[in-house]
């Protein structure tokens, strides 16, 4: 039986998540969630606000939440250069709901204190951050 499994290295500008093989990546591209499995073509994009999911060759599935970076796809190996990465079980639902709630105020009522752009990085991360929460609750 042929072997379906490629390198994964998750790393932050922190610390390395991950370094291992697995059967499949998942990640929050620019242009939407990528699945990523043996053989993938070799691509070179950006990573928005939300999730890397993997699954390790013993069928164990693994959540991280990242708020930004790079993921680079080639032959045998795939690298997620992440600004931050931080393993679902980790995060803060309290921080996380709070961090929404308070960049929800900023984009509703705006000031010229208030960065635009900024608030809404915010509230893209702080909603992934809940999305990561409610995909391991399940």
């Amino acid at each position: 039986m042929a072997d379906f499994s490629f390198h994964l290295d998750i790393v932050s500008a922190e610390k390395s998540l991950y370094s291992g093989t697995v059967q499949a990546v998942t990640v929050s591209g620019s242009e939407g969630e990528l699945g990523i499995r043996y053989g993938h073509a070799p691509l070179l994009t950006s990573i928005r606000p939300g999730l890397v999911q993997y699954v390790t060759l013993s069928g164990q599935q693994e959540v991280l939440y990242i708020s930004g970076g790079m993921l680079e796809v080639q032959n045998s190996s795939v690298t997620v250069l992440a600004d931050t990465a931080i393993r679902a079980e980790d995060l803060d639902r309290a921080k996380a709901e709070q961090a929404k709630s308070a960049a929800e105020s900023q984009l509703k009522n705006p000031s010229k204190d208030v960065d635009y752009a900024e608030a809404a990085a915010q509230l893209a991360q702080a909603v992934a951050k809940l999305r990561v929460l409610q995909l391991i609750r399940k």
